[in-house]
């Protein structure tokens, strides 16, 4: 006859012990998830650090780069200062000789004023004109009256004026302008006239010493390349092309005089 097993049933102690041995592999697993995790966060920490690392390396780099460049500039800098300072030095030296080269000159200029104005002269005083020069206050004019072969253009006689340190004459007021006229253009011949200092600049009537003509009476249309004649016949100034030959009329300011 055959005999019937009971089935297993555990006992209380070897629950005990499988819950155990659960409990110690739990918190072997538990464990190693901790150690994974604090693992992985270190992991991520080193990865962070190479990063920023990385991005300090290539910082770095870039500032070395800047500084790199920074010195070639403050050497380019300097450079340009010892250019300057050598260039100011050299204009210090060219003024320093433009200095003793103008008090020279008014010296000589001094020295000249004297024999021009009052060597020579029968009553051995001073003349407010040189000799050759005519007076008109506050004026002296002179007469270029050569024979035709020897007539100049507008620019070859202002040349000549300011060889004789003047300029062409110039007439400010109706009073200058009738010592033009009245007193020194009788001398021409017919109605070659006189040059005077008055052309046409930028479509404007100008005086050489850069004003403009305020004279209403000269009506003359301001085309460039014409410069002004002073004519008796025709009792005021002429246009005609500053290319032309003609006799021309010098002004300075006279030699003031004091007794």
């Amino acid at each position: 006859m055959c005999q019937r097993h009971k089935p297993y049933s555990p006992t209380p102690s070897s629950v005990s012990v499988v819950t155990s041995e659960l409990s110690e592999d739990n918190a072997k697993q538990t464990a190693e998830i901790l150690n994974l995790t604090s693992r992985i966060q270190e992991l991520e920490a080193r990865e962070n650090l190479t990063v920023q690392y990385d991005n300090l390396k290539q910082a770095y780099t870039v500032s070395e780069s800047n500084n790199t460049n920074l010195s070639a500039d403050v050497q380019e800098l300097k450079t340009r200062i010892q250019v300057l300072e050598a260039w100011e030095k050299n204009l210090k030296r060219q003024i320093q000789s433009m200095e003793t080269n103008w008090n020279e000159f008014n010296i000589s200029r001094a020295q000249w004023s004297i024999d021009s104005y009052c060597l020579g002269n029968t009553d051995d005083k001073c003349q407010p004109c040189q000799f050759g020069w005519g007076l008109s206050q506050p004026s002296c004019y002179a007469i270029n009256d050569p024979p035709s072969p020897r007539w100049k253009t507008w620019e070859e006689a202002r040349e000549d004026c300011k060889g004789e340190n003047s300029d062409l004459a110039i007439a400010h007021t109706p009073a200058e302008k009738n010592d033009i006229i009245d007193k020194y253009s009788p001398f021409s011949s017919g109605t070659n006239g006189y040059w005077i200092g008055l052309r046409v600049e930028d479509g404007e009537w100008k005086w050489v010493d850069g004003s403009d003509l305020t004279d209403s009476s000269f009506n003359a249309d301001p085309v460039n390349g014409r410069c002004a004649i002073s004519v008796l016949r025709e009792n005021n100034w002429v246009s005609v092309s500053c290319g032309d030959h003609k006799q021309w009329i010098c002004q300075k300011k006279a030699l003031s005089l004091t007794v």
